[in-house]
């Protein structure tokens, strides 16, 4: 079968918990899971009430099985495009060449992590170099850390990691911090080093420090990253759906799109979104879809009924 009442491009937390909640609304539904979770690096996840530190493959696997526990499909494939057939009817189609339709889409691809280009962080990267301290920072906690600065709000960031630990180190470009900026770090024990980091130092597999190119070194057990997020959103941008001024497609509160038929859900529209929180906005939206569909039923039904009795 290759029609169905929703497709879900993406098979992460947003993806899955949508395609339950739709499927046990006896909805016909399929998940198209290109395969490559954001958080494939990760051996745990937290924060995840009642599955906090599950790995996160395991997490996925666990909501596979209940998805096809109602009778869900699950495809792996990578989506190319999302086409309007007619006027109620979308047409997906994968890079194999297969196409499926739907009378609603759900996007739940998520984003990319970009990473500052510095030798050795991207192969120590969702170890001991680390992106979200509420994802980590108990882990990591009364450590010896340091916060790679240099970005928007970078020094905002450390203060937010101070949290988990006194020892910490603030690197950051030479003359780029404010006055305001410094004095608050000091003020909370934020030791500052000012240089242009030059590599990662990994000793017998384990982090030991940035070296910075004037040769000095910041020694730390954990370095944490503020990440440059850029969505997974080409297929809505392809269909048209409007976006904000920083370029992430706008939704309202259930995660519908300017596009009629169309609602996105977890990182792919909410760079913040954890995985909890991925989770329940695929919820919100498939609640979404199964009421607008609900209302297409009982359009096309009084439809029906009208013929009939002419």
């Amino acid at each position: 079968m290759n029609e169905f009442d929703v497709v879900i491009i993406g098979g992460g937390a947003a993806g899955l918990s949508a395609a339950l909640v739709l499927a046990r609304a006896r909805r016909s539904v399929l998940v198209l899971d290109s395969g490559s979770p954001r958080n494939a690096p990760a051996t745990r996840m937290h924060g995840f009430l009642s599955r906090d530190g599950m790995p996160p493959a395991e997490l996925l696997a666990v909501g596979r099985e209940e998805v096809l526990r109602y009778r869900g499909t699950i495809v792996h494939g990578e989506a190319t495009e999302i086409k309007f057939h007619d006027a109620s009817v979308f047409r997906i189609g994968l890079s194999e060449g297969r196409t499926f339709s739907a009378r609603r889409v759900l996007v739940t691809t998520g984003l990319q992590d970009i990473t500052p280009d510095l030798p050795g962080l991207r192969e120590r990267w969702a170890r001991d170099v680390l992106h979200c301290p509420y994802c980590h920072g108990f882990e990591v906690q009364d450590r010896k850390l340091a916060v790679l600065g240099g970005s928007p709000q970078a020094a905002h960031y450390a203060q937010i990691v101070r949290q988990w630990s006194d020892d910490l180190t603030y690197i950051t470009p030479s003359e780029i911090l404010t006055a305001a900026e410094r004095e608050r770090l000091v003020a909370r024990g934020i030791s500052i080093a000012e240089g242009t980091p030059a590599r990662i130092l990994v000793e017998n597999e384990r982090l030991r420090g940035v070296e910075l190119d004037d040769g000095r070194t910041v020694s730390c057990d954990a370095l944490f990253v503020p990440p440059r997020f850029i969505p997974n959103n080409t297929l809505l941008l392809d269909l048209g759906c409007d976006t904000d001024e920083n370029g992430w497609v706008t939704t309202d509160d259930n995660g519908l799109t300017s596009i009629r038929g169309v609602w996105a859900a977890g990182n792919v529209a909410n760079p913040r979104a954890q995985v909890i929180t991925a989770a329940g906005e695929g919820s919100a939206a498939a609640i979404a879809i199964n009421a607008d569909l609900v209302e297409e039923d009982i359009r096309d039904a009084l439809s029906t009924l009208a013929t009939a009795a002419t």
